[in-house]
């Protein structure tokens, strides 16, 4: 269930003419541990700024739209100021961090004419966790309205540290398939050494200000408006909000924001405390709307086999499927997924059969599809399939009918507004035929998974594939791992395809220990998680991880943050019903000492599996009191407290 209360308190309503257009409005977390001032400018601009306790981890920066025939980045009037209003929200998580979720925060809403007197709200909500706003454009309908920027900033104090993930040129790369969200974040940079960027970052970005951390996002897109990213301008510690490049669209469509009256754009959302809090918070979800799928009953969480990471294009045959689906029959997982070009190396004849084949090992299928499009020159099929609502609607229906349950789409334009419509008509189209959603070579989903919950996961994200096909990328896996849970990975579900056991199938080393990809598992957030393994390297691994894996929980009700840095280890412990599992990675040069204590967990004993005698093996042994555990350098653990 999903519901919204705002329930009125007494608070004195403000209008401007009671007082100045210098005075500051003021948001309070319902702890008074955040505050928002908002006042406007000398030049009728409006300005904020945030406060976490004492610090300032956003200084004065300013807010403002422009549109195509209309500007509200200064001469601004504030005509009124809601009475600060609290809001509660409950809703249920097929899937995440965890499975109830119970949101609490003060929204005021400040409303502006400009010079024209025609109006907009800036909408602001502070939970104990987060700062959130948006922008309502109101008014009387007048044919469509278009927006062409941003006056949105943010600007850091100096000596604040970023995490910072480079967007990727729109139409570069391999079969011009860019952006595509896979480069690297860069750890621990200062700010005043980020430079300008006007191609801009990618979200979630990390920062440090103090002592006080701050993930910056964005949440409820919806198609009116495209997908932003953050600039960074010559002035350090500055970014602005900034659109799509224009070639991120459909051809023929358009890339900017537009609507008819009444529409707002998403929300900037800003969580703001202790690395737990970014471990713990749901904000991004939180300013998600809600569930718009009346029927949900298809949507399963699980655990997928898959072949392409490990035999890649040539072995997408028959034989080669029978070998996964039998690997993740034994293995107690849910799903096989077929990757590219099934059509026509195994035909949907083939894959009829193959569906029959599964269904009788309790195991379904999902099918990869190719977005295609005149944005990329990729030739993998099947393609143009998903391009119109009737194509898409005749595909899933027929897919259905032989019983697959979820679609891989890869490849897609980028964040224009015409692209972030057509993910949206994919998961409406996707749901109406009871298909679940993966999303590949893809945006950041921003919340999608509560709204559409039939969006099990998305990539956006350099994941293990990357191992695969660059030593340079193995060598940075334990980096670029230990950032993750506290960045791209905080929100929303991420298709990283962990878990690689045995060896990677190609001319890479893997630097990673077992117990490493083993504590992966657990510590990696997807709604379907597909895990890099072979029937081969399976068969390799010790009996007791197998059942470990086998009985991993497809959902978590808790999460807990035990210890960590982004970029140098992170030790996060996750509960599904009454049994809690810790799992901890590190990717210094040295080992890193870590306190386990199962009573802190309301446990008395626990399974704690480390590295063996080299990276390939396991140590296992029984815990019952709490102990000094060394994470060896890209070495981890996994924890299991019954």
């Amino acid at each position: 269930m999903n519901w919204i209360k705002i329930v009125p308190v007494i608070f004195t309503f403000s209008v401007t003419q009671a007082f100045s257009q210098s005075k500051a409005v003021q948001i309070s977390s319902p702890d008074q541990q955040i505050q928002v001032s908002v006042w406007s400018g000398a030049e009728g601009d409006i300005r904020y700024l945030v406060k976490h306790r004492n610090t300032i981890v956003i200084d004065t920066s300013s807010l403002g739209l422009t549109l195509a025939d209309a500007d509200w980045t200064r001469q601004l009037n504030l005509v009124s100021v809601s009475a600060a209003r609290p809001v509660n929200d409950s809703y249920r998580l097929a899937f995440g961090k965890k499975s109830m979720v119970s949101y609490k925060a003060y929204q005021r809403e400040l409303h502006y004419v400009n010079k024209q007197h025609a109006p907009l709200a800036v909408v602001f909500r502070v939970s104990n966790d987060a700062v959130a706003f948006r922008y309502l454009l109101t008014g009387k309908p007048a044919g469509i309205r278009q927006v062409v920027k941003e006056n949105t900033g943010f600007s850091f104090p100096e000596g604040t540290s970023t995490w910072l993930q480079p967007m990727q040129v729109a139409r570069s790369g391999w079969e011009s398939v860019n952006p595509a969200y896979e480069e690297h974040y860069r750890p621990d940079v200062p700010v005043e050494k980020v430079g300008e960027n006007k191609t801009g970052w990618v979200y979630p970005a990390l920062f440090k200000v103090g002592d006080s951390w701050a993930l910056l996002t964005e949440s409820g897109l919806d198609s009116n408006y495209c997908a932003t990213r953050l600039i960074s301008e010559a002035t350090p510690g500055h970014f602005t909000v900034g659109f799509s490049d224009p070639r991120e669209t459909i051809p023929g469509k358009d890339y900017l924001p537009h609507g008819t009256l009444p529409f707002s754009s998403p929300w900037r959302v800003v969580t703001i405390g202790s690395l737990e809090t970014i471990i713990t918070s749901t904000a991004g979800t939180d300013l998600a709307k809600p569930a718009v799928l009346t029927n949900t009953s298809f949507v399963k969480p699980g655990k997928a086999s898959w072949s392409w990471i490990s035999s890649k294009d040539d072995f997408i045959t028959y034989d080669e499927q029978v070998r996964y689906i039998d690997l993740a029959a034994d293995m107690h997982w849910q799903y096989c997924l077929i990757d590219v070009d099934w059509d026509r190396k195994i035909g949907y004849a083939g894959i009829k059969k193959l569906a029959d084949y599964a269904k009788g090992k309790n195991v379904a299928l999902w099918l990869w599809y190719n977005s295609a499009g005149d944005w990329n020159t990729v030739k993998y099929t099947p393609k143009n399939l998903l391009l119109t609502h009737e194509s898409r609607m005749k595909e899933f229906a027929r897919i259905s009918e032989m019983g697959i349950k979820g679609v891989k789409i890869d490849f897609f334009a980028g964040d224009g507004q015409s692209v972030i419509k057509y993910y949206i008509d994919i998961l409406n189209d996707a749901a109406a035929n009871g298909l679940m959603v993966n999303f590949h070579g893809a945006t950041l989903p921003r919340g999608w998974a509560r709204t559409y919950p039939n969006l099990l996961t998305a990539e956006a994200v350099r994941g293990f594939e990357n191992v695969t096909f660059g030593q340079n990328d193995a060598d940075r896996e334990a980096e670029i791992c230990t950032m993750l849970p506290f960045t791209r990975n905080a929100f929303d579900p991420m298709d990283y395809t962990p878990v690689n056991l045995y060896k990677v199938h190609s001319n890479t080393q893997r630097k990673t220990t077992n117990a490493f990809q083993l504590a992966l598992s657990v510590l990696f957030l997807s709604g379907v998680q597909h895990y890099a393994e072979s029937p081969e390297g399976m068969s390799k691994t010790d009996e007791a991880v197998k059942s470990v894996l086998r009985a991993l929980p497809d959902a978590w009700d808790e999460v807990k943050f035990l210890g960590g840095y982004p970029g140098r280890y992170v030790v996060v412990a996750r509960r599904a019903g009454t049994r809690w599992y810790v799992a901890g990675i590190n990717s210094q040069p040295q080992a890193q000492k870590v306190l386990i204590d199962p009573t802190v967990l309301g446990k008395t004993k626990g399974r704690l599996i480390t590295e063996g005698k080299d990276a390939f093996s396991f140590n296992i042994e029984e815990v019952s009191q709490a102990k000094s555990v060394e994470i060896k350098a890209s070495g981890g653990l996994l924890m299991v407290l019954e």
